[in-house]
């Protein structure tokens, strides 16, 4: 298993096409320079940008995966799942994903008027400059006008003050229930991963609560090490990994080179007593 768990797998991304900067073959290329040798796109709902990145990947001589970051609520809290090596095409999939990204032109408008009403204006039209699918809107867009707007430093300043959970700027959306994201993923043939837990603010109870749910629906991986997850949680992670059995993924959550902790297959190898999800898919 150790040989497997040291394949340079990057299994987490977003373009352009949703909160990235990079168009899909860009990124591709990116990935590839940086020594990884199976790649996905995972973009937030979406699944339009997995063709040009199949096809340059392949090119470059990668192992593509085509894959979806699937925005969920759990516990009045968005949570994300990734699947990984679904069929782009399945029309379940897809009905579910375009029910998603309705909600999210609403959320987006609301967003606008809030941040109107703090002294932030034309952020709607400001954020779609930076959005490379208008019907995806997101908070990363927004953060980005803001700081081209000089109204914070960074982007984290912008979700600590203005667009964080609770802060003046956020608007509550609901997404799909844990049940239909995780169910979509497998009717499309793909494997269901929950993303990044360490970025959720659950108390251990809850996190429990979370994990059996998770499995019981069919949910087969966590993500273990990600760029959103520090050195300390990487092993935190692997043992929720091996406590319930989940396969572990890695992934580093890049957006873009000025924004993001972690570049594209820059990451630690797991741990080599961790099954990883890709292991029988070399």
């Amino acid at each position: 298993m150790s040989q497997t768990n040291q394949i340079n797998a990057d299994l987490h991304c977003h373009s352009r096409i949703s909160d990235g900067v990079l168009e899909p073959a860009v990124l591709a290329q990116r990935a590839r320079d940086n020594g990884v040798q199976m790649w996905s796109l995972t973009d937030h709902d979406e699944l339009s940008g997995l063709a040009e990145a199949g096809s340059a990947a392949r090119a470059l001589g990668m192992t593509f995966i085509p894959g979806v970051e699937v925005s969920a609520t759990w516990a009045k809290q968005t949570v994300h799942v990734v699947g990984l090596n679904i069929d782009p095409d399945h029309p379940v999939l897809n009905q579910g994903l375009n029910g998603i990204r309705a909600g999210r032109i609403e959320r987006a408008r609301e967003m606008a008027q809030r941040l109107e009403a703090l002294g932030i204006e034309n952020s709607y039209e400001g954020a779609l400059r930076y959005a490379g699918n208008p019907g995806l809107l997101s908070r990363t867009h927004f953060a980005r006008y803001l700081v081209e707007q000089g109204a914070c430093k960074t982007m984290q300043d912008v979700f600590n003050r203005y667009l964080g959970d609770g802060k003046p700027g956020y608007v509550r959306v609901h997404w799909s229930s844990l049940a239909d994201a995780v169910s979509w993923i497998i009717q499309a043939g793909g494997r269901a991963v929950l993303a990044h837990p360490g970025r959720y603010l659950y108390t251990p109870v809850q996190f429990g609560a979370l994990f059996d749910e998770f499995k019981q629906l069919g949910g087969e991986g966590i993500e273990v090490v990600t760029g959103s997850h520090s050195p300390d949680q990487y092993r935190e992670y692997a043992g929720i990994a091996k406590r319930y059995g989940f396969l572990a993924s890695r992934g580093s959550d890049f957006h873009a080179p000025a924004e993001s902790r972690i570049d594209l297959g820059s990451m630690p190898p797991l741990a080599v007593d961790l099954k990883p999800v890709w292991h029988d898919w070399v």
